[in-house]
């Protein structure tokens, strides 16, 4: 028989679970679910023909309930000391005093484990994940296709910040490869800008080096155009020199020879 057992599971969740059910050792589990324990309808009260049909119908209705909340919130099972343990969702009704307790318990876990109000939190959104499971349960139990439409939803909101979650990481992914090669190619600027520098300094001295050989040769063109300048004036002289002196022998040397004057 199974043995149901007060205690705290293995994490304190904001569903409402039943207590916990021993299931068997470590060394021999058995592979079929348990059923939930029904409570057995009072021997002192007599029930008529009418109320066992209501009765029966009922139960089926509580069943199949049972089975949906199963199927939405599964039971969760863990070892402790050789024994395997399983707590189910609890089926209990949910009264307007239970609604206010759970936004009271969901602020106060807001507040005990520092979960931030804006932006990216795993706390705050773990904590509202299993308060909404816990709207689920609370409907699923009045209404069973209402609580199904809104397992759809709760899926279709995990699916969309999964994918957003896709997104965000490929962004990261993204960004980073991006950072990376621009981290890169800052180097590489950074090796080219100094090559260059170096070379700019190399032409630089290359440039001085010309000015001051194209300047040397600039003085010394000048001398020798200046020595030769010289040079040349006074070849010119020279030859001017002389010229006079033949042109004088030779209008010596032409001129007719003048008879002697009479006395």
């Amino acid at each position: 028989a199974f043995q149901p057992l007060a205690m705290l599971p293995p994490s304190v969740s904001l569903v409402a679970f039943d207590s916990p059910i021993l299931i068997a050792t470590a060394k021999a589990k058995t592979a079929t679910k348990p059923a939930k324990p029904s409570a057995p309808p009072s021997a002192s009260s007599p029930v008529s023909k009418n109320q066992g049909i209501t009765n029966g119908s009922g139960g089926e209705a509580a069943s199949k309930t049972e089975d949906i909340l199963n199927s939405i919130l599964p039971p969760r099972e863990w070892t402790e000391d050789g024994q395997l343990w399983v707590q189910y969702v609890s089926s209990t009704p949910a009264t307007r005093l239970d609604v206010i307790n759970l936004q009271e318990d969901l602020d106060r876990k807001l507040q005990q484990r520092q979960a931030r109000e804006t932006g990216i939190c795993p706390v705050r959104e773990e904590l509202y994940v299993q308060a909404f499971d816990e709207i689920i349960r609370q409907v699923t139990i009045n209404c069973a296709e209402r609580g199904l439409l809104l397992l759809r939803v709760r899926d279709e909101i995990r699916m969309t910040i999964a994918a957003y979650q896709t997104l965000y990481e490929s962004c990261i992914a993204f960004g980073m490869r991006k950072a990376l090669l621009a981290e890169q190619y800052k180097v590489e600027m950074k090796n080219k800008i100094v090559q260059l520098e170096g070379e700019t300094t190399d032409l630089k001295r290359q440039i001085e080096e010309l000015k001051t050989k194209c300047d040397t040769t600039e003085k010394k063109e000048a001398e020798r155009r200046a020595l030769e300048e010289k040079k040349h004036q006074e070849e010119v002289q020279s030859l001017k020199k002389t010229n006079v002196q033949t042109k004088q022998e030779l209008e010596r040397i032409l001129a007719p020879a003048q008879p002697p004057q009479k006395k």
